[in-house]
């Protein structure tokens, strides 16, 4: 059989650049790549059209789409950057210091419920600050990426309205922002000394947090496995491509068991905020084709 193209989602990263250039090309495969300049905006076309044969998909995302039945395979691949959590959660200390203790019935705005991020940290929070998460005052401002999956009873939305400046308002009480976290000196983390702190948590676990990984649809592992493991060998090249700090953990883990922690976690952490309906095994994540990558 030739050369395939393959309809693909992927943002620009140190570890993708390479591939995406067009430095690294194959025979076998071919990249037809979505234009869109954020990943995260297309993961809806991902799990509700079935537009991409492999794709970048927040974690989260995936396991809903498992849950729902949705055509889609984990690869090990971990695509952008695995990073500690702990800092995302800020308050705006103009209006005093907020404290982990003092949480309950508080405001806290987010993304979206099943946010891959805010998974991260509200495990966190309750697993090991003891935080009771039905306490806390959610609110949200987007849909989450499954259609099946709306926000749970008693989640408000803010549709339309800019988080940062409702925080900074005194609207809202705290905010776990992910990405794009204003460089303003009037937002601070709430967890003391966050940095200290996941560096700790990381120790402990043995693993850096991971957000994204590839989504590969079922079809393609069933009708060309040898396409799919060439997605994967090509992946694995434009990370060799990137540089790398000496000495610092590996944020971009490739294979199973390299991830199988930050996994087996994040697993947890969506069934016990009842976004999954049961504990899936890691394996399960995978089928007979990307299990052995």
């Amino acid at each position: 059989m030739g050369p395939t193209t393959l309809r693909t989602l992927l943002g620009d990263y140190p570890n993708t650049l390479a591939l995406k250039r067009g430095e690294i090309a194959s025979p076998l495969v071919g990249f037809e790549f979505d234009p869109v300049k954020t990943a995260n905006r297309a993961f809806k076309r991902v799990v509700r059209e079935g537009a991409f044969d492999v794709a970048e998909l927040a974690l989260v995302t995936f396991l809903q789409a498992k849950a729902y039945g949705k055509p889609l395979v984990l690869m090990p691949a971990v695509v952008g950057a695995g990073r500690y959590q702990h800092h995302c959660l800020v308050h705006n200390v103009e209006r005093g210091r907020l404290r982990v203790a003092e949480l309950a019935g508080r405001r806290i705005g987010i993304r979206a419920y099943a946010q891959t991020t805010v998974a991260w940290v509200r495990g966190i929070l309750a697993d090991d600050y003891g935080v009771d998460l039905s306490g806390i005052r959610w609110v949200t401002f987007e849909d989450g990426h499954l259609a099946e999956f709306p926000d749970p009873p008693g989640v408000a939305r803010a549709e339309g309205r800019n988080m940062v400046e409702m925080l900074l308002a005194g609207e809202l009480d705290a905010a776990i922002i992910g990405t794009d976290l204003p460089d303003d000196p009037r937002l601070a983390p709430v967890l003391p000394d966050p940095h200290a702190a996941a560096a700790a948590w990381g120790a402990r676990h043995a693993m850096v947090p991971v957000n994204h990984m590839v989504a590969v649809d079922r079809t393609l592992c069933e009708r060309r496995p040898e396409v799919v493991r060439e997605v994967y060998r090509l992946l694995q090249e434009s990370k060799a491509a990137a540089r790398r700090d000496a000495g610092g953990p590996d944020l971009t883990p490739f294979g199973v068991e390299p991830n199988r922690h930050a996994l087996e976690l994040i697993i947890h952490y969506a069934y016990d905020q009842k976004l999954i309906p049961r504990r899936y095994a890691v394996d399960e994540l995978f089928d007979d084709v990307t299990r052995v990558l």
